[in-house]
């Protein structure tokens, strides 16, 4: 059969059935709650407090360096102290000696500065290190929360990840059944009203979820099924209790 010779009735079954398939969707991801988010956040966190990691252990290699270059300058100003101090002993007048002695005078400077610096790094290496302590601290703490959101995510999912691959089949397989300025409406009311319920059926003589009473002619009109019919307060699309029963107890058989 064609969309085209599809009936009314036929139309209002397939909605219902699609909103109580999207309903049970909407009940497991309900279950699931923020979870999928909360794990995609600390995911992202870990990922965010490595790079800080990498860049703090390479800040410290960086400044290890550096310390071994002033070692160098040391070592070398030494050598220099050590070569100025024997040419003092063959100088031939007073201004080679003070000569010798301006140029020894400097690399004391350039041994007294660099050991300084060499402090300041050891400093900034300890600083590095606690950081670093830290981080390392706080990472394995996102990692345990990880694990333990991870693993309550993946126990709720193996209780409902075959009954949602189904559900998604059925609510794409239902949807298919629908003409589109239909299935568009019926989404554009679910994204509208509360808890996601476009299609209600009527309750005590008044649309599911509503509180507002639908005069008897108005019911006999859905119960007679022959229009698409909304409720004028919420903007629902209303199927008569019996139809509602009916597509109930035809999913549940469904699903079960």
């Amino acid at each position: 059969m064609s969309k085209k010779e599809v009936t009314v009735e036929e139309k209002l079954r397939a909605l219902y059935d699609l909103q109580l398939i999207d309903s049970r969707i909407d009940e497991i991801k309900s279950v699931r709650g923020e979870l999928p988010l909360e794990i995609e956040d600390l995911e992202d966190e870990i990922v965010g407090l490595n790079k800080r990691l990498a860049n703090l252990d390479e800040s410290v290699v960086n400044i290890k360096n550096d310390i071994a270059a002033k070692k160098v300058v040391i070592e070398d100003a030494k050598t220099l102290v050590k070569k100025y101090s024997e040419q003092q002993k063959n100088v031939r007048n007073n201004r080679e000696f003070n000569s010798l002695s301006k140029e020894t005078e400097y690399q004391e400077l350039e041994i007294e500065l660099a050991e300084k610096r060499i402090k300041e790094f050891k400093a900034k290496i300890e600083q590095k290190n606690e950081l670093i302590a830290a981080t390392k601290e706080n990472i394995a703490k996102q990692e345990e929360l990880l694990k333990h959101k991870s693993a309550e995510l993946n126990d709720i999912m193996g209780d409902t990840a075959k009954e949602e691959t189904l559900l998604i089949e059925k609510s794409k397989e239902y949807s298919e059944m629908i003409d589109e300025h239909l299935l568009n409406a019926y989404k554009r009311i679910r994204s509208t009203v509360k808890n996601g319920l476009a299609v209600v059926s009527i309750e005590r003589g008044a649309s599911g979820g509503s509180f507002f009473t639908i005069p008897p002619q108005r019911q006999v009109e859905i119960a007679g099924r022959k229009k698409i019919i909304t409720d004028e307060h919420s903007g629902r699309i209303l199927v008569d209790g019996a139809l509602a029963e009916e597509e109930r107890e035809k999913i549940e058989r469904l699903l079960s």
